[in-house]
């Protein structure tokens, strides 16, 4: 047997057996008992129900991982990646270019997988989230956001995917580092216009109106001279029940974004906590390296990509008559999980890092311990939060600390 099919094989097969071990040992590690210090905040059918919603997410989760991996194995066993290329030379035809056959290739493997992801996507949506009161996604806005993510994925993903089949065609063995400076700029363009041009397709944001919130957020800025192009609500509502507040933009057009169902929450004083800390993620600089550490990650992707093109035995493991670029990108992300993995749990310890900076942050600048902690308690109820997840599970997947771990290190720092 080929190999690389055997290594393959190996990393899916690896990748799903670590992932059900933890999602098991975290269901194992779920408690009836509440945590003490959540008790006044649930009742005693409220953390039952958060619970239920675990198990059931978790279970569909096993579920959807399950048949994805075993589709996946049947595809490339079966030799699909060279039916697809047969089917995108058919229609193009690689005495034309070669760019525009891997565009197809492309498309045709992207429809393929959401037609069958479409299923599982629906029954998340409309049959989990609903049983637990989340849903507000009408069959419209559904369709809508699909149609729009398609359109999107065409205007934008498929120039860019032409420029890299581009680059790594015509630019010779430095043309992984033409393709990291191309994207990384791009990507950088992409953070001033997104607030602008993107976002508002998928959701509407409105100034938030003059009130005791804005008037104390704007108030709290002028103290840190944060300064941003404006405070916005965003209409969450109308595909979810569940909370959230972010920044988006960059430099002085950063704007400040809170779900409407954020601020029908929470009171005055726990929004400006929240928004304390989204502002200490900037005050500490984490933006910044976020930005700085994913061009770094894609620049060493881009190298250990161009290490794949033309390796005869690579597309012999997935059965293909042909050698391409197109089709070696593909291939690359198989071989590239390990590297990913590694990448992503180094990536979440940093984030974690980050998030109890950006809480010391809030703390320190609104000296108001208190809010900030019935900010965590209220979003995590609400949220139907996982209160003790498995270690393990933390420290493979989560990119934001434990509720309570979080909330142990606010009351250390109030102290200090």
């Amino acid at each position: 047997m080929n190999t690389y099919l055997i290594i393959i094989i190996a990393i899916i097969v690896g990748r799903f057996a670590i992932d059900l071990i933890v999602d098991i040992l975290n269901l194992g590690c779920i408690s009836e008992k509440l945590p003490p210090e959540f008790e006044g905040w649930y009742d005693e059918e409220k953390y039952s129900k958060s619970q239920r919603y675990l198990k059931e997410n978790t279970g569909f989760g096993i579920f959807s991982d399950t048949f994805n991996t075993i589709i996946t194995l049947i595809f490339i066993i079966a030799g699909g990646f060279n039916y697809v290329d047969r089917i995108a030379r058919s229609i193009h035809g690689t005495e034309n270019g070669t760019i525009i056959t891997g565009l197809l290739f492309m498309a045709i493997l992207m429809a393929g997988s959401q037609i069958i992801s479409l299923p599982l996507t629906l029954y998340s949506t409309f049959v989990i989230e609903e049983r637990y009161g989340f849903n507000r996604t009408t069959v419209r806005t559904f369709v809508l956001d699909m149609a729009k993510g398609i359109l999107l994925a065409v205007i934008l993903g498929g120039p860019i995917l032409a420029l890299i089949l581009f680059l790594f065609e015509k630019a010779g063995s430095s043309a992984w580092l033409w393709c990291w400076g191309a994207v990384a700029i791009i990507q950088i363009i992409m953070m001033f216009i997104a607030p602008y041009v993107i976002m508002p397709l998928f959701n509407k944001f409105t100034p938030l109106e003059d009130g005791e919130l804005r008037q104390t957020v704007e108030n709290y800025a002028k103290e840190q001279n944060f300064a941003m192009r404006g405070l916005f609500t965003m209409d969450g509502s109308k595909r979810s029940a569940k909370s959230n507040a972010f920044f988006t933009g960059f430099g002085r057009s950063r704007r400040i974004v809170l779900f409407d169902t954020l601020i029908e929450a929470h009171t005055v004083p726990e929004l400006l906590a929240i928004i304390a800390h989204e502002m200490g993620h900037y005050k500490r600089h984490h933006i910044l390296k976020a930005i700085i550490q994913g061009i770094a990650i894609m620049g060493l992707t881009f190298f250990l990509m161009s290490l794949c093109f033309g390796n005869e035995q690579l597309f012999a493991a997935f059965k293909m008559e042909h050698i391409s670029i197109y089709a070696a990108l593909v291939f690359f992300g198989f071989l590239y999980t390990p590297v990913s993995m590694t990448l992503g749990v180094i990536g979440s310890a940093i984030s974690r890092r980050h998030e109890y900076e950006a809480d010391a942050f809030a703390v320190e600048t609104t000296k108001d311990s208190a809010s900030m902690i019935d900010g965590l308690k209220r979003l995590s109820v609400k949220n139907l939060d996982n209160l003790t997840p498995h270690p393990l599970k933390v420290f493979l997947n989560y990119s934001h600390p434990t509720v309570l771990d979080r909330i142990k290190a606010i009351r250390k720092t109030a102290e200090e």
